[in-house]
C-alpha cells in the first residue's frame, strides 16, 4: 500500500512479537480492538498525514479486530479484511459451530483451574503449541496450510508465536463471551470490503460478516486461494482492488 502512494503503519499487536507488555503472548478482544484505535491516534499526529482519510485493513484474525475497531472508532473511514477470522466466534463455538455447551463449559473449568495454577506460580503457563513441529500428514489440510506458511522460510520468524510458539493456556478466557462483530452494522455508512479465498477455510467468517453488515458492502472471493495465500501471495492478493477501494473511499 506504501509502494501505492498510502502512508501504511504495520504493527504487531500488544503482548506479542516486537510490541511490550505483560504477561507475553495474550491476546485480547479488547486489547486488540485497542490497538487499531491507537494506531489511528499515532498516524493522525504525523504531519503528513490527513486525519479524515486514514482506514484500516485486517489480516485473518485481526480481521475480526478491524471491524470491531471501526464498528466504535468513528475517525476510520474506510476498512478492508483479507482471510478474516472471527476469534471470538472460533474459540467461543469451534469451527462452524460445532462446539457443543458441554464441550464449551469443560474447557471453560479447565482454564478456570489453570487460573489457580498460574496465580499460585505467579506466572501464566504456555498452552499447547499453535503448530507442530513436523507433520504427521494426518492434519486437517488447513494446518498443512499454516505449517506451509509458518514453519518454512516462507512465513518463519523465531518470535512469531505461530511459527515457533504458543499464546497462554488461559488466552481462550476473554474471546469465549464477548462477540466481536456484535456491532458490526453501525460501521454503515462508511464501506467495508471482505476478501477471501474461493478454498479458504475460513471463507465462512467474511461471508457472515457480510451478510450481518450493512451497505455499502462488498465482498471479494479470490478465485483458487486458500487462506494463507493472502498472507503473501502478491499475485494473488488483489492489490489493486484495495487501492481502488481505498482511493475512493478516503477522498
Amino acid at each position: 500500500m506504501a509502494e501505492r502512494g498510502f502512508a501504511a503503519l504495520a504493527f504487531d499487536p500488544s503482548y506479542a512479537g516486537e510490541s511490550g507488555g505483560e504477561p507475553r503472548n495474550v491476546a485480547s478482544p479488547d486489547i486488540n480492538t485497542e490497538d487499531f484505535s491507537v494506531a489511528v491516534d499515532f498516524l493522525g499526529l504525523q504531519r503528513n498525514v490527513d486525519r479524515n482519510r486514514i482506514g484500516v485493513i485486517g489480516i485473518c484474525g485481526f480481521g475480526g479486530m478491524a471491524l470491531n475497531a471501526t464498528a466504535i472508532d468513528k475517525r476510520v473511514k474506510a476498512v478492508g479484511t483479507t482471510s478474516m477470522y472471527d476469534m471470538s466466534r472460533v474459540m467461543a463455538k469451534g469451527y462452524y459451530d460445532k462446539l457443543t455447551i458441554e464441550e464449551r463449559t469443560k474447557m471453560l473449568e479447565q482454564m478456570g483451574q489453570q487460573r489457580w495454577k498460574d496465580a499460585e506460580k505467579g506466572t501464566s503457563a504456555a498452552g499447547p503449541r499453535n503448530l507442530p513441529e513436523k507433520l504427521t500428514g494426518n492434519e486437517p489440510q488447513f494446518v498443512k496450510e499454516y505449517f506451509d506458511y509458518y514453519r518454512t522460510p516462507r512465513g518463519f520468524h523465531s518470535r512469531s508465536l505461530n511459527s515457533n510458539g504458543a499464546w497462554t493456556a488461559t488466552n481462550a478466557l476473554s474471546f469465549m463471551n464477548m462477540p466481536l462483530l456484535t456491532y458490526i452494522k453501525e460501521i454503515s455508512p462508511r464501506p467495508i470490503l471482505l476478501i477471501a479465498g474461493e478454498n479458504a477455510h475460513s471463507r465462512y467468517f467474511s461471508e457472515d460478516a457480510y451478510k450481518a453488515a450493512a451497505e455499502p458492502k462488498e465482498l471479494m472471493i479470490i478465485p483458487g486461494a486458500v487462506h494463507v495465500d493472502l498472507y503473501d501471495r502478491l499475485d494473488k492478493i488483489p492489490f489493486d482492488k484495495l487501492m481502488s477501494f481505498f482511493t475512493q473511499n478516503l477522498k
